[in-house]
C-alpha cells in the first residue's frame, strides 16, 4: 500500500501538509548542509525576514514561512502536533476545510508576526497554522457540546503553556489561534444545527 495506508489513517489533507514539511526541511537541510540546524542563511530566504518582506517584496515569506523549521526537534514537535490534532479536525470539517484552516491562520500569524515583531526578526515555523488547527478543534467541541466558556478558557491556557518559553514567537501563536478559534465557532455553528435538525426536526 505504500503511503496510502498514512493518508487513509491521519486524513488526505493532514499527512499531505506532514509531506511538505518534511519536504521542505530536506530541502533545508540539504541547503544549510546541516540536518540537525538549519543555517541563518537558509531561513533569510525561505523563512520570515520581516525586513526583507518590508523592504523587499518578499511577499512569499508569509506563506513559505509556515512550512520552514529551525532545526530537527523543532520540526519533530510540530510534525508530532500535526499528525494527531490535524487528523481530528480533519475527520470533523474534511480535508479541504483543515487546509483551509492551516493556511489561513498561518497567513493570519505571520502578518501578524510582520507588524508586531522588530525588521530584522527571523521567523519560521507551522506553529502558527498549528495553533490555527487546535483551536478550530477546541471551539467546535465547545459549541457543539454547549460549553463555549470550557472551550475558551482551554485555548487561553493552551496559548499560555506554548507561549512563555524562549524563542517562541507568541504573535504567530495569537493570530493563528484566534483566528481558528473564529472558524472553529462559525463550522460549531453550522455543525450544532444540523445535529439538531437531526434529533428534532428544525434548525437554528
Amino acid at each position: 500500500m505504500g503511503l496510502e495506508r498514512y493518508f487513509y489513517r491521519y486524513g488526505k489533507a493532514t499527512f499531505t501538509l506532514f509531506l511538505v514539511n518534511v519536504t521542505v526541511y530536506i530541502i533545508e537541510s540539504i541547503a544549510s548542509g546541516n540536518p540537525i540546524s538549519i543555517s541563518i542563511n537558509v531561513l533569510l530566504r525561505i523563512g520570515q525576514w520581516n525586513y526583507a518582506v518590508l523592504n523587499y517584496g518578499w511577499w512569499w515569506e508569509l506563506f513559505t514561512a509556515m512550512f520552514v523549521h529551525v532545526g530537527i526537534l523543532h520540526i519533530g514537535f510540530n510534525m508530532y502536533f500535526l499528525l494527531m490534532m490535524g487528523r481530528q479536525l480533519e475527520g470533523i470539517i474534511g480535508p479541504k476545510r483543515l487546509a483551509m484552516v492551516y493556511l489561513v491562520s498561518g497567513f493570519i500569524g505571520n502578518l501578524i508576526t510582520l507588524f508586531l515583531l522588530p525588521p530584522n526578526s527571523v521567523s519560521a515555523g507551522a506553529s502558527g497554522a498549528l495553533f490555527g488547527i487546535v483551536g478550530t478543534l477546541i471551539v467546535i467541541m465547545g459549541v457543539v457540546g454547549g460549553n463555549i466558556q470550557g472551550a475558551l478558557l482551554n485555548a487561553f491556557v493552551l496559548f499560555l503553556i506554548n507561549s512563555i518559553l524562549p524563542g517562541v514567537n507568541a504573535f504567530a501563536h495569537l493570530g493563528g489561534l484566534l483566528t481558528g478559534m473564529a472558524i472553529g465557532y462559525y463550522y460549531g455553528k453550522r455543525i450544532r444545527s444540523r445535529l439538531l435538525t437531526m434529533q428534532y426536526g428544525y434548525g437554528w
